[in-house]
């Protein structure tokens, strides 16, 4: 074949049919053998000779649209009443990765890489369910991993326990719905393309992208143990990368510790924060004429160990006018200024430039290092695929500790340093990080906070000594569970990679004990040999808050009392996920014991949030309608270009999958799409101009990139209106046309 297809005695259109033919053949091949071996007769086919086995993994990759309704609705991750998002700057997107053994297909795995804070049990539920329903006895409870990057510029509402709803006025079915349907999407996508494929795993080194945000508490670590590492924060990116059997990249997941908090808690548009901007940097890199989310080449941009670093590198400063501490450092200990927390702010790298720059900076370094890795030197993957889940009720859990010790965890708590924040998210009032004494400094909170939650018993206050319990959430069960007591405990196994899949925030030197904790054991058991890779994964699953050392438990940063199941957090995850290595080996027996599940939420969740009344335009005018146009003379790369409608309220068609608005170019007398919703160079801004006559506009806006071809162009905006009585009903309006020189 290879003769007839390179010699060309024959006419060329002859050849070319014969040439098309047999790549549609071989296409078509591979097709029917990923579809074959993505069901229960996968063994089967493969043992009747098949060559499928000259590949020993199947690879699936897709990406679906998350955001949630994007005005009208507090933020995930600062908690600020006052962080209700008003617009647009970038869509959240699911990504998901599908890894299964060619030769026993029923072998897989799940992971799914949401831009959202973190992943919740009420959320993975609604997935698990739907993915379980679509794919009887293909993905499972135990195989699918659900895990937020940890950003704090989403839509909130969406968590099944009580605290965390409290800032979104109770739970926004919405926000969980989108979650929830664009995560299959993005499952079905993957499991749609599985093919035979390769991995392989490499590292690098990033700087200037991360800091140790409570440096002081991390110090309280072992000196001896500390000298180990030349950093208090991780400065290394762990990268998978997934393969065609032709060496073709068809996208990779990375892991690397930097908070999502690039964007501030003054910032009010959705988004999705350094990782979610290193993905759209590197997925339309791979595919620049492809708008966001209709990419086949998927980049993972996952969370690490991220419960004490922060994106703002250039360190924490008072911003206080007038006051003669202004400029300079946050105290160092409690970062204060003043004695107060809340002028106390971490400082990205771009924090000068614009409200933007800064994200742009952190996820570009990400770009870069897994860019770089993807260049460089990577070893292959090899070996067995498994995954292991269960529950564990880490309010009640008894183990050993290696001396023999028997010591347990507490039902879930926060101290009082937990309201004073971080320097990537200040606190109120006299909270302070750093607070372990039995008085807080005010007295008065020590009056009224068993008003909010029952107060501690002598019992609890042992338990979580020395942390001064501010929240005893693990007592408030009225009107439903306010923290949780059950987690997801899970890990993944790809060949020599193993995912630990966490269910909180473990700090930098919390991470690393758990890190080589497990793979010593993973070895030592003969489950893995030397070349054995663990990472870890997380906030996922469960939120469960943070994971510190006992030492830095001790200090009682913001880290320290949001280890909300006291000083054995860490050990207690460590002994269990080290207890459950045997099922990740090539032939596992058994199944592993488990706890019963949390109890179901969301069907007691209480909704403050009201819905959408009705939009109607200004008389005179009509939905759409520009109100405010474009220039006439020609724009210049740099410049924005800014556009005005009358607009609706965006909360009545989220438009997954689509977009608010397009910049459209003329091409040959034809529009063409080149910017969405999704393109950090475009912003939607909605504001509510009469609540009692409905009214409302949009300001849409386009920041011209370098390198735009000169030309004619529009900017289209798409709504839907809602009535005071009938249906909802879409509408679109256009600016006049514009020309960059």
């Amino acid at each position: 074949m290879p003769l007839l297809l390179d010699y060309n005695p024959l006419p060329f259109d002859f050849v070319d049919v014969l040439r098309s033919f047999y790549h549609a053949m071989t296409g078509v091949f591979w097709y029917i053998c990923a579809l074959l071996t993505s069901g229960s007769v996968a063994p089967q086919v493969v043992g009747n000779g098949i060559q499928l086995v000259a590949a020993q993994y199947l690879l699936g990759l897709g990406i679906g649209d998350v955001t949630g309704p994007i005005v009208e609705t507090n933020m995930m991750g600062y908690a600020s009443l006052s962080q209700v998002d008003t617009g647009l700057h970038m869509r959240q997107f699911s990504r998901a990765f599908i890894v299964a053994e060619a030769s026993n297909s029923s072998n897989r795995i799940v992971f799914i890489n949401a831009d959202i804070a973190m992943g919740d049990t009420g959320v993975r539920r609604s997935i698990v369910s739907e993915l379980t329903s679509q794919f009887p006895g293909i993905y499972t409870n135990e195989n699918i991993a659900f895990v937020g990057t940890h950003q704090h510029s989403g839509v909130g509402g969406y968590l099944e326990n009580l605290l965390p709803q409290i800032t979104s006025l109770g739970f926004v079915k919405q926000t969980a719905d989108a979650i929830i349907a664009g995560t299959v999407q993005a499952v079905q996508k993957a499991h749609a393309n599985l093919a035979p494929g390769k991995l392989s795993v490499g590292n690098t080194t990033i700087l200037g992208a991360n800091i140790n945000r409570s440096p002081t508490a991390y110090l309280a670590n072992p000196a001896q143990e500390r000298a180990r590492y030349q950093f208090d924060q991780d400065k290394d990116m762990t990268l998978l990368r997934f393969d065609d059997l032709n060496g073709n990249a068809r996208g990779f997941l990375s892991f690397f510790a930097v908070h999502g908090t690039s964007l501030y808690n003054n910032n009010t548009l959705v988004s999705s924060d350094n990782k979610g901007m290193a993905a759209y940097l590197y997925e339309s890199f791979m595919e620049p004429s492809s708008m966001p989310g209709k990419n086949t080449f998927v980049a993972g941009f996952t969370q690490s160990n991220v419960g004490d670093t922060s994106p703002n590198t250039l360190g924490a400063f008072c911003e206080s006018p007038g006051k003669d501490f202004d400029g300079q450092p946050c105290e160092d200990e409690h970062s204060t200024c003043g004695g107060a927390t809340e002028d106390c702010h971490g400082r990205g790298p771009g924090f000068r430039i614009s409200d933007f720059e800064s994200n742009r900076l952190i996820g570009q370094a990400q770009f870069e290092g897994a860019r770089s890795i993807m260049n460089g030197g990577l070893s292959s993957v090899n070996g067995s695929v498994r995954s292991v889940h269960i529950y564990l009720n880490m309010s009640t859990h008894k183990f050993a500790l290696q001396n023999g010790t028997t010591v347990g965890t507490c039902p879930a708590a926060l101290g009082f340093s937990f309201a004073g924040g971080t320097t990537d998210g200040p606190g109120a009032f006299d909270f302070i990080q750093g607070d372990n004494s039995s008085m807080p400094q005010n007295p008065f909170w020590e009056l009224v906070k068993g008003a909010v939650t029952p107060l501690p018993s002598q019992e609890q206050i042992n338990c979580q000594f020395p942390k001064p319990i501010l929240l005893n959430s693990g007592f408030a069960h009225t009107p439903y569970e306010w923290s949780p007591s059950t987690v997801d405990i899970q890990m993944l196994r790809v060949g020599n990679f193993v995912m630990l899949i966490m269910p909180g925030e473990l700090t930098t030197m919390a991470g690393r004990r758990m890190r080589e904790a497990l793979r010593a054991r993973l070895i030592s058991s003969g489950v893995l040999g030397s070349d054995a890779y663990v990472v870890i994964a997380g906030p996922a699953n469960t939120y469960a808050h943070y994971v510190t050392t006992r030492e830095e438990y001790a200090v009682q940063r913001y880290e320290g009392a949001s280890t909300i199941f006291g000083p054995f957090t860490l050990e207690a995850y460590i002994d269990k996920y080290s207890s459950l290595i045997p099922f990740l080996s090539d032939k596992p027996t058994g199944t592993a014991a488990s706890d019963p599940p949390p109890p179901e939420q969301t069907s007691k969740a209480i909704s403050l949030q009201t819905g959408v009344v009705f939009d109607a335009p200004p008389l005179g005018q009509h939905f759409g309608q520009v109100l405010k146009n474009v220039n006439t003379t020609p724009y210049h790369a740099g410049d924005t270009v800014a556009a005005q409608f009358v607009g609706a309220n965006p909360r009545n068609n989220l438009r997954l999958g689509s977009t608010f608005l397009s910049v459209d170019q003329l091409v040959s007398g034809q529009w063409k799409s080149v910017r969405s919703d999704s393109h950090p160079s475009t912003i939607l801004r909605w504001t509510r101009t009469s609540t009692v006559l409905g009214t409302s506009t949009v300001d849409i806006t386009w920041t011209i990139e370098s390198g735009m071809p000169a030309g004619t162009y529009r900017i289209s905006y798409f709504g839907d209106s809602k009535p005071l009585i009938g249906s909802i009903s879409s509408f679109s309006g256009v600016t006049s046309n514009f020309t960059i020189a």
